[in-house]
């Protein structure tokens, strides 16, 4: 595998490099009304290469105006960005065009690069190839049958993606008494991403919610099912012949935690380690914002800068 790109490294503002794809279809109505034929909708997918942030925006067919239509919005919410890099869908091959005939104007300080996979080789996008995936699998699923309207489903949009830029990257600082991690959306909100409260909704049948509970009840399951999916990843060891990195001391750590409301991820700082007969540790103790707990460490994972 070859070193990341210059692009993957370089120092610069949030989106200036930006890998493009869509997902979909979804099945969505104009408004609700008895007679109301729903149509396909897609998600167009941005992800920064930079600090991989990832930003989501409705686009309403796979067409070159449609999608320059979300890119538009794009811009006008993130800052222009100067280099674009997708597949060579039609659509983006057509938008690339337009771009170049409407913005020879603007000459070099307004121009937008565009690059181009190589065709039949997706492995080449793996970065917005996994945003998708992310993304997609999990909302497909929370959906299931449900139509849902425009206004609905652009309000359950912009909650996945403030789900899925929360996640945790490394600690903030090297003090031992500070429990704060940067996210991607530091990086567009300087400050945590953060959830409105709202009742548990988990538990109750969706045919007893009203229309807004069952878009914050589809918002909850998203969050549980990656949320858990993603502290998984973090533990994943492909085989078990080589010991795993341990936990030391004074390591940072996300604890699991299946009744985690959405965006807050559960934090402590290990304060000691209990090694078994064999001289392994499987125990710690965990100091925590509230409280110090003591957890088996298949409940604690490494930051993903750590690992």
């Amino acid at each position: 595998m070859a070193d990341l790109p210059l692009e993957r490294v370089r120092q610069a503002k949030p989106f200036s490099v930006t890998g493009v794809d869509y997902a979909g279809p979804f099945l969505v109505s104009s408004r609700r009304a008895r007679g109301i034929t729903p149509s396909k909708f897609y998600v167009c997918l941005f992800v920064c290469f930079a600090i991989k942030a990832i930003y989501l925006e409705l686009a309403f067919n796979l067409s070159t105006e449609s999608f320059l239509a979300a890119l538009r919005r794009f811009i006008a919410r993130r800052g222009r960005c100067s280099q674009l890099y997708s597949d060579c869908g039609t659509n983006f091959v057509g938008a690339n065009k337009e771009l170049i005939r409407h913005m020879q104007i603007a000459a070099e300080q307004e121009k937008i690069i565009w690059s181009f996979n190589p065709p039949s080789a997706p492995h080449f996008g793996g970065l917005w190839e996994s945003g998708v995936k992310a993304m997609k699998t999990h909302l497909k699923r929370v959906i299931g049958d449900q139509i849902l309207t425009n206004e609905e489903f652009n309000t359950l949009l912009a909650q996945v993606k403030a789900v899925l830029n929360s996640r945790p990257l490394c600690p903030l600082s090297s003090d031992t008494n500070d429990l704060g991690v940067l996210s991607p959306g530091h990086f567009l909100t300087l400050e945590p991403l953060v959830s409105v409260p709202h009742v548990d909704l988990e538990l109750v049948p969706i045919n007893r919610l009203s229309r807004w509970q069952m878009v914050q009840h589809m918002h909850q399951s998203f969050w549980k099912r990656w949320h858990e999916e993603y502290l998984h990843k973090l533990q994943q060891r492909p085989k078990w012949l080589d010991p795993a990195k341990p936990i030391q001391e004074g390591s940072l750590v996300l604890l699991k935690d299946e009744n985690a409301p959405p965006l807050q991820w559960k934090r402590g700082r290990v304060t000691q380690v209990h090694p078994g007969r064999d001289g392994v540790p499987r125990v710690a103790t965990v100091r925590t914002s509230g409280s110090s707990l003591t957890r088996s460490l298949v409940k604690l994972c490494h930051l993903p800068m750590d690992n």
